[in-house]
């Protein structure tokens, strides 16, 4: 068959399907995103006021949390050269009032829970329940109509509400966006592709607050629902980490003796010490889903260095290295499922088989093409627009390796003891933005699995 064939075929089977994984619960990390359009001029004129020997230090090697205004400017030039997203903790105080007088140019729902909260909920008809660290107006107004709810303690019960109406108007977490398009030129940089990095400055989420409800109720939350998502964790420092990951593992404890899939979105997560932890807690997760610059950081705390140099310095990504480093991980772990997204094409590395799992990739692929075509999404309808947007040639040495390497056809190899699952993604030209890309593959790649199963 032919990939479009497939990609159709995949598109019908999940629509039709979608309405019955039952409810899925999101943690932790809601906030609101601040996006700024990068300009050259504009750029280029901040970079020399604050000193350009200095910022160019940090477009070599990303500080771990950013504490003056060259960091900043230096980390979003990291980023641009490499046209690879990062995301980093903003602590100084002056700073982020430097971003605030930079200003945006719009304001959009933030944090993987929210963004998988719109989509699941508003856009697929999935009914979700939302961790959201702080309910301001703001906040709530960024939620789209639909089966997403909030829990709201009142009189002693728990209550489910949409996030509009639940009355609250509590502090606004902002994460500053600087989004770049692909050939964007600053000085001698040019982006490859395109993409963003993000300054949070907000203090909620980098310490993975959680609400007096979750803490209290989590096992009354929990019950009702069929999966979980949990994100969130990659600001946690060294510092600060223990008794949120203490959380997350009695979390987990209660969605594993209810046997509810639970998956953790990872994120480029700067302290190694914190990835280490995050590594060792892999196991109680059905599923983990990464990129290559995050797939990279894990490897690279298993002692496997040379195995995540390679998986940065081929462009597009060696398959090859990317299966290798996810049969570590699952070997070294026991996670089930490792779903693994960069540009041009997915993997999946899974215990179980089926081709169910490489048609909720092809989903995934198309509810993200519509995305990046779009901007937003508004119904499920809208993603069959993305077939027509062409499959990705250059995915073609990649098939070609997986073919060679594991035999792969029609996208399902095995490797060792697990099925391994690949698809081409399709490729928007000049994508309206690329926040929340990442977010809308992992979530509907992993319901769409639980639709076709």
């Amino acid at each position: 068959m032919t990939w479009d064939s497939l990609y159709s075929s995949a598109f019908e089977s999940v629509r039709g399907r979608i309405g019955g994984v039952g409810k899925v619960l999101l943690a932790y990390n809601t906030n609101i995103d601040a996006v700024k359009y990068l300009e050259r001029k504009d750029l280029e004129k901040r970079v020399e006021k604050a000193g350009k020997e200095e910022v160019l230090r940090y477009a070599e090697e990303l500080p771990k949390r950013i504490e003056s205004v060259a960091q900043l400017l230096g980390s979003i030039l990291w980023s641009v050269k490499r046209g690879k997203a990062a995301e980093l903790l903003v602590e100084s105080c002056s700073t982020r009032f430097y971003m605030k007088q930079w200003g945006w140019d719009e304001l959009r729902m933030g944090g993987q829970v929210g963004i998988m909260a719109n989509l699941l909920g508003g856009v697929y008809g999935i009914p979700v329940i939302a961790h959201v660290p702080q309910l301001s107006g703001l906040q709530a107004g960024l939620f789209k109509d639909g089966p997403i709810y909030v829990p709201k303690a009142e009189n002693g019960s728990l209550k489910l509400v949409h996030p509009r109406d639940f009355a609250g108007d509590e502090e606004n977490c902002l994460h500053y966006i600087y989004e770049f398009p692909r050939g964007f030129t600053v000085f001698n940089f040019e982006a490859p592709r395109e993409n963003r990095f993000i300054g949070s400055a907000d203090d909620y989420n980098p310490n993975v607050y959680i609400r007096p409800e979750f803490r209290e109720r989590f096992e009354e939350i929990a019950g009702s629902s069929s999966l979980a998502v949990i994100s969130g964790l990659q600001a946690l420092t060294k510092e600060n980490y223990r008794e949120p990951l203490e959380i997350v593992e009695e979390h987990l404890k209660v969605l594993n003796e209810k046997g509810i899939p639970t998956h953790l979105e990872f994120a480029f997560t700067p302290d190694e010490t914190v990835r280490k932890a995050i590594l060792g807690l892999l196991g109680k997760f059905w599923s983990v889903g990464l990129n290559e610059v995050e797939l990279a950081s894990i490897v690279e705390v298993m002692d496997e260095k040379a195995l995540a140099e390679k998986l940065l310095s081929h462009d597009p990504v060696d398959p090859i290295a990317v299966t290798e480093a996810m049969v570590k991980l699952a070997e070294k772990t026991g996670v089930r499922r490792i779903h693994f997204h960069t540009y041009g094409y997915y993997l999946a590395l899974t215990d179980y088989r089926g081709e169910f799992v490489r048609d909720a990739l092809l989903f995934a692929a198309l509810a993200a093409a519509a995305k990046a075509k779009l901007g937003d999404i508004s119904s499920i309808d809208n993603i069959i627009k993305a077939m027509e947007v062409p499959v990705n040639e250059k995915a073609k040495p990649v098939e070609e390796a997986l073919l060679e390497e594991y035999g792969m056809k029609d996208g399902i190899a095995e490797v060792n003891s697990y099925q391994l699952a690949f698809v081409p993604t399709k490729i928007v030209a000049k994508p309206k933005s690329t926040v929340g890309i990442g977010d809308t593959i992992s979530s509907s790649a992993f319901v769409g699995e639980f639709a076709l199963r």
